[in-house]
């Protein structure tokens, strides 16, 4: 078990909530950053990702209460529509977050982790190898999301920080539990997902907790793909 505390973004609601509830169940001890400051077991803070000061401040008063030894990175915002007619302010606002935010706090979280020998799980999404329609933004941000977890694990393996990268394939969450529950949706999910239905945040938590559990040295800069088989599927 890692001694120090996990930093969380996004750690809120949806995936972010349940890795924070599992990983308090197994005994970490976590830093959660959300705009609402909310946090469903350990500290709130209240940060917005794209505030580097905020960020910086933030880390800075984690860090001064004791060891800091993991970060998520699962704070993300979705915005789809036509290619062809994207504005660029809302192409800038999912880059900003998904991914300039994901770059700032790996590299504010640098010099704490590398006291720590600790680890980094970046939170991306199978989109990142697929081709989806109305989905440019949000696919190049999470395409962007597996590229930082490639760099920064090979640049930083010799401080003995590992970078994970995982990326969950259509997971059932409050936010979108009425959608998927749709006939025409679920349907189309069975003949597409493998497993015949979209994922559970509990397991991604899971994963993302084993990762830290276990934390196996050998294994970085790879991303791990938890979407039931469904981007492997021809």
């Amino acid at each position: 078990m890692p001694k120090g505390t996990i930093i969380i973004t996004g750690g809120s609601r949806g995936i972010g909530r349940e890795i924070v509830m599992e990983m308090t169940k197994r005994g970490f001890d976590m830093a959660c950053l959300s705009r609402s400051g909310d946090a469903p077991a350990g500290t709130g803070y209240v940060c917005d990702m794209t505030d580097e000061d905020r960020v910086k401040q933030v880390f800075a008063e984690i860090a001064a209460q004791g060891p800091i030894a993991g970060l998520i990175n699962c704070a993300g915002i979705h915005m789809g529509g036509p290619s062809a007619a994207i504005e660029t302010p809302d192409y800038e606002k999912v880059m900003s977050l998904n991914t300039t935010s994901v770059m700032v706090a790996c590299r504010e979280i640098h010099p704490h982790l590398n006291a720590s020998k600790g680890a980094i799980v970046n939170i991306g999404s199978f989109f990142d190898k697929l081709g989806v329609v109305d989905n440019l933004a949000y696919c190049a941000s999470k395409a962007a999301v597996g590229a930082i977890t490639r760099c920064l694990a090979v640049e930083w393996a010799p401080d003995g920080i590992t970078v994970m990268n995982v990326a969950p394939g259509y997971i059932e969450t409050d936010l979108n539990r009425d959608f998927l529950a749709k006939p025409k949706v679920r349907d189309w999910m069975a003949s597409r997902i493998p497993v015949r239905r979209p994922g559970a945040v509990q397991e991604v938590a899971r994963l993302v907790s084993a990762i830290f559990a276990e934390k196996i040295a050998f294994m970085t800069g790879e991303t791990i793909y938890i979407d039931g088989g469904q981007g492997m599927n021809h």
